[in-house]
């Protein structure tokens, strides 16, 4: 089933598209998407070959993929829109009713750069876009802080890794409270620094240790185990 909307008459909203096998759901998270100012919803896909057929067609700025779908699932989804070996990888958050380890450790290592739990909330959800559509992440705070943890206890890091960088004291301050799940925002209030300093340290963090995004960085912090290391 589609359900497919022309650009915004803007043309600077950001423009997303919904992949879910339930309408109910589907409904639910266009309703609240385009209350928002400057979201549009620009289509909906009810399995996941629709999904990588329309999101190929349309290049929206943000795809919301559900875990469970026929066809292919969320995790095939986000590989082939967002995976390491795409050329032009589109930003992808998948959206799912199941807390389970290994669908965020697939949905990661696929390309997404979001993972949300169905019961986050609107303002979460909405959140979740505007981050993606920044070329930011986030993940659940329901899940971001056990599940992170628990990909440093399997993935210890090598003393090459750890040394990696090196990042600066700021660096590693920024780093450690991204592994916390604090929005940028959050970053400036901790530290007391402008939003434009924080993500210039961002910058710097991902090229230093070639990471792709925040969760990335999160991870590593987690590996690392500098996380509360003050």
């Amino acid at each position: 089933m589609t359900n497919a909307s022309g650009s915004s008459a803007s043309g600077s909203a950001v423009r997303v598209l919904i992949a879910d096998d339930q309408e109910m759901v589907r409904t639910g998270f266009r309703l609240i998407l385009q209350t928002q100012p400057g979201i549009e919803v620009v289509g909906e896909a009810a399995d996941g070959a629709e999904c990588v057929e329309m999101a190929r067609k349309l290049r929206p700025d943000v795809c919301l993929v559900d875990i469970r779908m026929p066809k292919l699932d969320g995790l095939d989804v986000t590989r082939l829109l967002a995976g390491p070996k795409v050329v032009d990888p589109l930003r992808v958050v998948v959206v799912t009713t199941f807390d389970q380890d290994d669908y965020l450790y697939g949905a990661l290592n696929g390309g997404a750069c979001g993972f949300l739990l169905k019961d986050a909330g609107p303002g979460l959800l909405v959140e979740a876009v505007r981050a993606a559509a920044r070329g930011d992440a986030l993940i659940s705070p329901a899940v971001t802080v056990r599940l992170l943890a628990r990909i440093g206890e399997q993935r210890p890091a090598s003393r090459g890794e750890v040394s990696s960088g090196p990042l600066t004291e700021r660096e590693l301050d920024v780093a450690r409270l991204v592994a916390d799940g604090r929005t940028n925002q959050e970053i400036c209030a901790d530290l007391v620094v402008s939003l434009s300093t924080v993500k210039s340290h961002l910058t710097n963090i991902q090229a230093k240790l070639g990471l792709r995004n925040r969760v990335e960085i999160a991870a590593w912090a987690w590996r690392c185990g500098v996380v509360g290391d003050h």
